[in-house]
């Protein structure tokens, strides 16, 4: 597969779409992404893994780092990709090769750009945390990550979206014990003593966070319950997985220490976590990049990897031509127009 960056954003999206991606099976995109950065003699390019990098080295006074990945969800019959009039159908237009394209097209095409420019395009991002390419990236070529910026293609409707929530996600174990259902009265019944934990979190009130103009909507949701061990048995053992997705301004420890308040008195354990990023729209390139876009920013819901960029003290934000509504979706698409309008919103700001 040949890669052509020099190509109209829009061909190049489409391009991408038509290697399949999967996370974990990133290899074919990786290999000609590569080859293709390698062909542009203004840019060092390294290999990390399934993960390409590569950065203009002009001796500029500020850095911009463009990062993407380059995985998506499963296919769900929708490669290769096709376009009807002003969309473009396929596996990952939207979440994120619309983004990926866009930040390739201009690293390449950019050879004297106003900002040093890294790129940064990774894999796994779709799956376990531990198998992340950023992350790995972090460990072992740590002096890539510096930059005064970061903008992650991530889909937001060609808007700036800014930080993100972070997430906690707890399992809460009701025990009962055992008895034939026809001798219910002998036994005690774990999932009816969820009851109450439900009854918590349908009532629960989310509070709104205004930060840097950005306004984070919190959310404490069950979302899975398991139990039961057979049509005849009263059940023993009951689960009740809760997802806490909170404001930017609570750390970890804060986060967790709400949970457990809200649940207090039952036993919970913590299963998954990860800290917000917060919007960092004051720092001096952040700023002059929401300028370049227009418009005003957006607080991001959902987690995305500018909290690890946020953590390694560098302003990241959230800007790419996809919607996030459509991501994973069987119908996933992107509009031409938002490639095309995401393209020059860049293109403005590096060059």
């Amino acid at each position: 597969m040949t890669l052509d960056l020099h190509a109209d954003p829009v061909e190049l999206t489409a391009a991408l779409v038509d290697v399949p991606s999967v996370s974990g099976d990133e290899r074919a995109l990786a290999d000609a992404m590569e080859t293709a950065l390698r062909r542009e003699a203004h840019l060092e390019v390294v290999r990390s893994g399934e993960a390409v990098l590569a950065r203009t080295s002009l001796g500029r006074p500020t850095r911009v780092l463009l990062a993407g990945h380059l995985d998506t969800v499963p296919i769900a019959d929708n490669v290769p990709s096709r376009r009807d009039g002003d969309r473009l159908y396929g596996c990952g237009t939207s979440d994120m090769k619309a983004g990926v394209a866009v930040m390739a097209h201009l690293t390449a095409a950019l050879s004297a750009p106003a900002h040093d420019v890294t790129l940064v395009l990774y894999d796994c991002e779709e799956i376990e945390e531990a198998r992340n390419g950023l992350g790995r990236i972090e460990r072992d070529l740590r002096p890539w990550l510096d930059a005064d910026l970061a903008i992650l293609g991530e889909p937001t409707s060609g808007l700036v979206e800014g930080g993100c929530q972070g997430t906690l996600r707890v399992v809460v174990t009701l025990a009962g014990r055992r008895a034939h259902s026809a001798r219910s009265w002998l036994g005690e019944n774990a999932i009816h003593a969820a009851a109450p934990v439900l009854a918590r979190l349908a009532a629960y009130e989310p509070r709104s966070v205004d930060i840097d103009g950005c306004v984070y909507r919190e959310g404490l949701q069950a979302v899975r319950v398991e139990g039961g061990v057979a049509g005849n048995v009263v059940p023993d053992l009951c689960e009740v997985t809760v997802n806490f997705r909170f404001a930017p301004d609570r750390s970890l420890a804060a986060a967790e220490a709400h949970v457990r308040e809200v649940l207090d008195g039952f036993d919970l354990r913590v299963t998954d976590a990860a800290p917000g990023a917060l919007p960092g729209l004051s720092a001096p390139a952040a700023a002059a990049f929401v300028a370049a876009a227009g418009g005003e920013p957006v607080a991001k819901y959902g987690w995305t990897d500018v909290s690890r960029f946020s953590a390694l003290g560098i302003p990241a934000v959230n800007f790419g031509p996809g919607d996030p509504n459509l991501a994973h979706t069987r119908d996933e698409h992107v509009e031409v127009g938002r490639i095309t309008a995401g393209a020059e919103t860049l293109r403005r700001y590096l060059a």
